[in-house]
């Protein structure tokens, strides 16, 4: 072998460098003229892997469904909200817990499910990328830190903290719709927004020091944060949910009119419903009352379709507690006016059997659908049927001071005590839920 190519140095060397350069050649063109079958093996094969899902019981998987955490901390601050009064009836607090009640109430109960819903549903609307671990733990500490201040006495910081905590709820929002959106959000959301803006403005006219020295301004403030938070989202949110709830589908806009169309609902619905704050601090509450019973009523009963057809799934208890909920949050608003000395213990009518009852029918539908169990929704139980009846009877005790004062003390009472038995049945039943994943979703 050496000696031949001794002999042909410039023949058979330079064949084989020809053949060396023509295996190179090929090997590096064959990618290019390759069948598509040869280049899509691989990716094929790694297409058959699901793409991984954040870890179970890990910070992402939290921040992608927040509602996990506000639902359950929300359900527990509730308890302790109502637990104020027994324990100030028993010597055990030195305060008068009206304020702290209502604040936590509505600040620590109320918004905890607002941004729970919303932090989980909104990117989801919008087709945005949902919430990370740091907006998840942001949001979190400043819901928590407003309850404890609260509860410490310290109004004026749970209500900047209230203020912090909706604020940044709104910029997260607002920026995945400007700025990762795929899709516009249901126009509906345009009332959940209103709530979140009312939020903001009836704390921040609490931290206002004229505040306390101007009746009307006050007024204005606790319907903004009282009433103003809540009221527009139940609209909004629920002509979307709602229809889904009642055996539907979501109640999403199919064309481009139907979508200009609800957005002007929406619009209109929000504009009457601050104005109805306005001319009730004006000195017509009558009138205040009445327009916002309408408002709420008429788009309601507009925005959804509340008849069941042929077609229709059957429907369970919750959503036959989802039509005492409405009524009976109705009814408060439609009572109030006429015995406005009372109006407070009136109106739970509406925070209570309203706001509350239907807070934990629409969390219950979540909580059902994110574990996969959608169906157990529309299950007909004397469970259920007894955890609505909580609601009703705490609502309707709490608002009966109104015409009988000599039983506020004690229907003060029964109605915490009602209302803690709801939240600790609705807790435990749920148990599970909190923690289970939907695996297809």
């Amino acid at each position: 072998m050496d000696a031949g190519w001794k002999r042909h140095p410039s023949g058979d060397k330079r064949r084989a460098a020809n053949a060396i350069m023509c295996v190179l050649l090929v090997a590096t063109l064959k990618p290019s003229f390759a069948p598509p079958t040869a280049m899509s093996f691989p990716a094929c094969k790694h297409k058959k892997h699901k793409s991984k899902a954040p870890r179970k019981h890990g910070l992402r998987w939290l921040a992608a469904e927040p509602y996990r955490l506000f639902f359950f901390s929300g359900a527990v601050w509730s308890v302790i909200g109502v637990s104020l009064w027994p324990l100030f009836y028993a010597h055990m607090i030195g305060f008068y817990p009206s304020v702290v009640h209502a604040r936590l109430m509505i600040e620590a109960f109320g918004a905890a499910f607002a941004a729970g819903f919303l932090g989980t549903a909104g990117p989801r609307m919008a087709t945005a990328p949902k919430f990370t671990p740091p907006e998840l733990i942001w949001l979190f500490a400043l819901h928590q830190a407003s309850a404890v201040s609260h509860l410490c006495l310290r109004q004026t910081w749970g209500d900047a903290l209230f203020i912090g905590l909706l604020g940044s709820l709104v910029l997260c929002l607002v920026l995945r719709v400007i700025k990762f959106r795929r899709d516009w959000p249901p126009p509906q959301m345009l009332l959940a927004l209103t709530g979140l803006l009312c939020g903001i403005g009836g704390a921040a006219l609490w931290l206002w020091p004229a505040t306390v020295n101007e009746p009307r301004i006050f007024r204005l403030a606790g319907l903004l944060l009282y009433q103003g938070l809540l009221l527009p989202p139940v609209l909004g949110i629920g002509s979307f949910l709602f229809p889904r709830m009642l055996g539907g589908d979501f109640g999403e806009p199919k064309t481009p009119a139907q979508t200009r169309v609800k957005l002007v609902r929406s619009a209109a619905a929000a504009v009457l419903l601050v104005g109805s704050f306005v001319i009730e601090v004006q000195g017509f509450a009558a009138a205040g009352y009445a327009l916002r019973a309408a408002v709420a009523a008429g788009y309601l009963l507009i925005e959804v379709r509340w008849r069941k057809s042929p077609d229709d799934e059957p429907r369970g208890t919750l959503t036959a507690g989802l039509k005492w909920a409405l009524c009976t949050g109705l009814l408060g608003l439609v009572l109030a006016p006429f015995f406005y000395g009372q109006h407070v213990s009136v109106e739970h009518l509406l925070y209570v059997g309203g706001f509350g009852l239907l807070v934990l029918i629409v969390a219950s539908r979540v909580l059902f659908g994110h574990s996969g169990d959608l169906d157990g929704f529309f299950v007909r139980s004397k469970w259920t049927r007894f955890l609505v009846f909580l609601g009703v009877l705490a609502a309707v005790t709490r608002a009966t001071p109104a015409w009988v004062p000599s039983t506020t003390v004690s229907h003060h009472i029964y109605a915490s005590v009602t209302w803690a038995l709801l939240v600790v049945c609705w807790l435990a039943w749920h148990r599970r839920r909190f923690i289970k994943r939907d695996e297809e979703g």
